[in-house]
Order: structure tokens, then sequence, then C-alpha cells
């Protein structure tokens, strides 16, 4: 699938780091480094523009690494981009970790996965078709029967 880009960042387009991979590495576009502090939050740009094709979404979701070694991840995961959103890609950082955290000016940040997706249409009815689960939620599936 070929995806139209604006690159105003002076770094790499994202790419798959592996032949398997289903994420690419973005990168911060930054003018100076930027630090969080434990549990601080920053919307870190990334300096890409995309043109997604209709019925496409780009998903924003943390780099394990970051996340384990680090404890930096994205806050509202995964962040959705829409096939009709045209503004710069940025990436909502956290730091969930009790030590601050720098990042510099090309550090990859984050992934996004391009997912195919499919747009619903309600249907309003007075009853809904019985299953085995049934209203069971929220670690219900889990319950051994005594």
């Amino acid at each position: 699938m070929k995806i139209k880009v604006i690159n105003k960042s002076g770094h790499e387009l994202p790419k798959y780091q592996t032949p398997c991979a289903a994420g690419m590495d973005l990168y911060a576009e930054l003018n100076e480094p930027v630090t969080l502090k434990p549990l601080q939050r920053k919307l870190v740009a990334t300096g890409l523009y995309i043109e997604l094709p209709e019925g496409f979404e780009a998903q924003v979701r943390p780099r394990s690494g970051l996340a384990l070694k680090n404890g930096i991840t994205v806050l509202n995961t995964p962040g959705t981009i829409d096939a009709d959103y045209r503004g710069e890609i940025g990436v909502i950082l956290v730091n969930l970790s009790d030590t601050e955290f720098t990042i510099n000016d090309g550090d990859r940040i984050a992934q996004m996965v391009i997912a195919k997706h499919e747009c619903a249409e309600w249907v309003e009815v007075s009853e809904l078709n019985t299953s085995h689960r049934g209203a069971g939620g929220f670690g219900s599936t889990s319950v051994k029967p005594s």
C-alpha cells in the first residue's frame, strides 16, 4: 500500500525494523531536548503529515523497550489517526517511572501501525440474541464453576 507523506522532520521516514514487523518507528522532531518528570505527559512532534486511504487508520502505540526499560508509554494507547486528518502526527508520551526521562531529537518514541477498519451502522432492536457468555464481563470468563 502506498501512503502519501510530507516529512518536515530532519529524520528518515518511519520504517519496519524487520520483515515481519507490524509497526514502524516514529521519531521525535524537537528543537531542543524534552524532559518528562515522573507522571508528566507531553505532546511530542514528529514532523510527519500523512494521507491515509479511506477505510484505513494509523494507530500510534508504545515502543515496548521504552515502556519496560524507562516507564515511557503512549498515554492514549492506541492513538488513532483517521484517514481524513491532515495535521502533524503528534505523540502523547507519559513518564510512569519515578525518575526523569529526556527525549532528544531523533529518538524513536513510538510505533505506528496502519490498519484497515470498517464503519459500523447501528441497527436499534428491542432485544439481543442470547449467548453462552451472556452479560458476564470484567473477569467473568476466568471464574471456575465450583
